[in-house]
């Protein structure tokens, strides 16, 4: 396959493209204005030529229920922070759906308690059958089957609007919830949210209905600014492989988009590619989808690019390089210009996608403005600002729209799989990183492949029982319509009975050495309705255990904290997890020590209305505890700190959602080397920080609680006492420091830690000695992962680069709070307070 820079021959690749008749531009979607300008360049100048937008994971029904209703295919503004009651189908809006950083901001603020004399936050109730990150968040989980998610929209439709969809099929016990929901939403008129990640247009119509009749809009629902981040078509991808299929494309481009992979319709497009004569590739890397094209012409990375975003209406963004092409690449956008000859590009420039930029900047933005009379003024005010806010223009009004009967139909199936997308791998564009292969998903809390969730519950004496009796890391054959993979299963608290669910993402095959062959795909599994893919399969059979995973790589071996079951003999209520850490009883018929856990417990439940008494009896806890800390023999250093400053991290258990981007983010910072399935499968992982999860409550629907795990600097550390050669030591700053080339691995620290959040580096992972046989290969690469000088681009300048054999844990960041008071003293002036939160009792 002839593969070559398209371009270098400008004339040849001009005459080419205009003797095409059918020129199509795949991309998922595309915030940048400028770039939108230089592709209706482009296909002004090509005639037949026409963009086709779509998203790895489908919003289309939504934005064609906008359409319906407001006359414009966008996505609305969701202000979850001034939502008393939020409610949720199926969209994981804290984790995947659509702009989950900003709910996630939005939300936390609505969940956040100043006063607890006067405690209100919002109140969320989720409707899935799998447990996702959003879900685990929620106040109360209404469990329903993929394929009733319809009719339970119809049946919150009913309630608040007073209509009468049809709702045939919805379990009685989520009937019963959702009632209670539609009477606590219409207590709170204008201060509510109904969303779902449905994509069936009919069940958007029903959740815009239902918004519409609670006063939402112009509330909590904004449509005055409306985010541009889905804008895919389903229709038009659909369309698109018609016309493949039908021999009417000559020319197709791929925009940085994979639909081979990563698209419902992927096989199908798979197979009609071969009619298309010529087949080009931007791209960055090769995928799935460059694999079949005959042109490739690679494009520059973000870091390397000038670009610009306008995420949602009138809020516009620059991008600005950080650092010189390292390959000879260009930008996709750039390349399009110069094949439509496009007079307002220069290619004498030095830099003339940059020269594009400013002159649309100029024409377009500059006018949305007043603060300005120079152009030159301007742009100089927004490169230094990074961001521009036009003046708001006026949101449209809803219009009722019919709703038709066409909505997911309960299925009487005995089984039902779900897909969804994870915090770190998406639907697979980011499987080549290996930083977010090795973070462990939020919930599942596994890492290096995607594992099958199955039901879990309590047999009513001692044991947890999984699905067909499956327990964690036993492959089984998973059957979805024609096709058969195996795969490992992991048991899920708060999987409905009846369903299994899948993660998306994984199962790539053109990914580089990280993604390549990690996990299963199924994206060809998706259920094709009238609007495009419904994200669930009613055809679907699990076999029994037909064996072992070699690496079952999971960070997390304890899950529960006061999951409650009912006893077999005698009815009552009992600790589940309790029952079933017995495993002898000695004749006396004790179900376990009742009250080990839940009694002596970290977790500390309540309500807001009887929050002022509980924060108060919490107190008396502490002060119980900090008496027993002052009786030890070692006196800590209370002196000292008074001296001068003492750090501390506080971390909101309130706000925090358990999304685990700071354990990433800790990663990046200070060089944590990956090491790969195998090593996490012998419990060799080194994150530094963690986000443990435990359930409590109902065994079938429990609640979730995270904890963030990281050194805890204790000011009495009992790490130091042990240490050998005293590598692990204070800072006169309250800073539990480690001297790594004093350390000589002994990991008596680590035997002492009671948070055990130390982690020992068995191997050369980042090739910081001369060992080459201590150098681990994570996918069998000819080059050790960190040898690779490219990927030693990564590391940190600022951080140390840690050899084989010493202890690893969290420094606070040091560098930075060393920064921080190097700049407090060029200044002048005292250090700031970075973060205080205070309760008011």
């Amino acid at each position: 396959m002839e593969r070559f820079i398209l371009g270098r021959n400008r004339k040849n690749s001009v005459r080419a493209l205009e003797s095409s008749k059918n020129i199509r531009i795949v991309t998922n979607t595309v915030l940048s204005p400028t770039a939108k300008r230089a592709m209706s360049e482009f296909t002004t100048k090509f005639a037949g030529a026409k963009v086709v937008t779509y998203d790895p994971v489908s919003s289309s029904a939504l934005l064609d229920a906008n359409e319906k209703n407001f006359g414009a295919r966008v996505v609305p503004s969701y202000k979850f922070d001034l939502a008393d009651v939020i409610v949720s189908f199926n969209a994981d809006f804290l984790g995947t759906w659509i702009s989950p950083i900003e709910y996630a901001a939005g939300y936390a603020k609505g969940r956040k308690l100043s006063d607890i004399t006067k405690a209100k936050m919002s109140r969320h109730i989720q409707v899935e059958s799998h447990m996702s990150l959003t879900g685990s968040n929620a106040d109360n989980r209404v469990l329903v089957k993929p394929s009733e998610q319809g009719v339970a929209i119809a049946h919150l439709y009913n309630e608040v609007t007073g209509s009468s969809a049809n709702t045939t099929g919805l379990n009685a016990k989520a009937k019963k919830a959702l009632s209670k929901v539609a009477a606590e939403l219409k207590v709170v008129q204008g201060k509510s949210l109904v969303v779902s990640a449905s994509n069936n247009v009919n069940e958007q119509l029903m959740v815009n209905a239902i918004n519409n009749a609670l006063g939402n809009y112009g509330n909590t629902i904004d449509m005055s600014t409306p985010s541009y981040q889905r804008q895919g078509n389903d229709n038009e991808l659909k369309s698109l492989v018609e016309d493949i299929k039908g021999g009417n494309v000559d020319v197709i481009i791929f925009n940085e988009a994979n639909p081979v992979y990563d698209s419902a319709y992927g096989k199908m497009l798979q197979d009609a590619l071969p009619k298309v004569k010529n087949k080009v590739s931007f791209a960055k890397v090769n995928d799935e989808t460059t694999d079949l094209c005959n042109v490739v012409a690679p494009t520059n990375h973000f870091l390397e690019s000038w670009g610009d975003v306008e995420a949602k209406k009138g809020q516009y963004t620059l991008m600005q390089p950080t650092i010189a092409p390292l390959f000879n690449t260009r930008q996709a956008e750039l390349s399009l210009l110069m094949w439509a000859g496009s007079t307002a590009v220069d290619a004498t420039k030095e830099q003339p996608y940059f020269e594009y930029l400013k002159e649309t900047w100029k024409t377009t933005v500059f006018a949305n403005q007043s603060e300005f009379s120079s152009f030159q003024a301007f742009w100089d005010g927004a490169v230094h600002d990074g961001v521009f806010n036009a003046a708001k223009s006026s949101a449209p009004s809803y219009t009722s729209a019919e709703i038709g009967s066409d909505i997911t139909k309960p299925s009487s199936a005995e089984l039902e799989i779900s897909y969804f997308e994870t915090v770190q791998m998406g639907n697979g564009q980011y499987a080549g990183n290996p930083w977010l292969m090795e973070m462990a998903d939020p919930v599942t809390r596994t890492v290096w492949g995607n594992y099958l969730a199955v039901p879990v519950n309590f047999d009513g004496v001692r044991t947890m029982v999984g699905f067909k009796d499956l327990v964690d890391g036993e492959l089984v054959e998973l059957t979805i319509g024609d096709k058969k993979m195996t795969l490992p299963v992991i048991q899920q608290f708060g999987q409905m009975a009846g369903t299994v669910s899948l993660a998306m993402g994984y199962g790539r095959t053109n990914a580089g050495n990280t993604g390549n062959n990690v996990g299963v795909n199924v994206n060809d599994c998706l259920t094709m309705g009238a609007n495009g893919p419904a994200y669930y399969n009613t055809s679907v059979s699990v076999s029994d255990k037909i064996g072992k995973e070699k690496d079952f790589s999971c960070v997390q071996y304890h899950h529960t904290i006061g999951v409650r079951g009912i006893d077999k003999e005698s009815g009552k209520e009992i600790n589940a997890d309790e029952a079933a850490l017995v495993f002898f009883d000695y004749f006396t018929g004790v179900k376990g020590f009742q009250g080990a856990l839940t009694d002596r417990s970290v977790i500390y439940t309540s309500n807001v209305k009887d929050l002022k008494n509980s924060v108060e009896h919490l107190m008396e806890r502490r002060k119980e505890a900090q008496h027993l800390n002052e009786q030890q023999i070692y006196k800590g250093f209370d002196h000292m700190y008074s001296l001068g400053h003492h750090w501390g991290m506080h971390v909101d258990l309130n706000a925090c959602i358990g999304c685990g981007t700071c354990t990433v983010a800790c990663m990046s910072e200070n060089n944590v080397p990956v090491v790969g399935k195998h090593e996490v499968a012998i419990h060799h992982e080194m994150t530094w920080l963690r986000i443990d999860r435990y359930y409590y409550g109902d065994v079938e629907n429990p609640n979730t609680i995270y904890q963030p795990m990281m050194c805890q600097h204790c000011d009495n550390a009992p790490c130091e006492n042990v240490c050998p050669v005293n590598a692990t030591n204070h800072s006169a700053e309250g800073l539990n420091q480690m001297a790594y080339n004093r350390c000589i691995g002994t990991r008596y620290c680590a035997n002492n830690c009671p948070y055990k959040v130390r982690r020992f580096n068995w191997l050369d992972y980042t090739k910081a000695d001369i060992w080459p046989a201590n150098q681990p290969r994570l996918q069998e690469e000819s080059v050790p992962f960190m040898a690779d000088n490219l990927t030693r681009m990564v590391l940190n300048p600022d951080v140390t680069v840690r050899s084989r054999g010493v202890i690893e844990k969290c420094s606070f960041c040091v560098q930075r709070l060393q920064e921080g008071k190097l700049t407090a003293k060029t200044e002048g002036r005292a250090l700031r307070l970075i973060l205080e939160i205070t309760f008011k009792i």
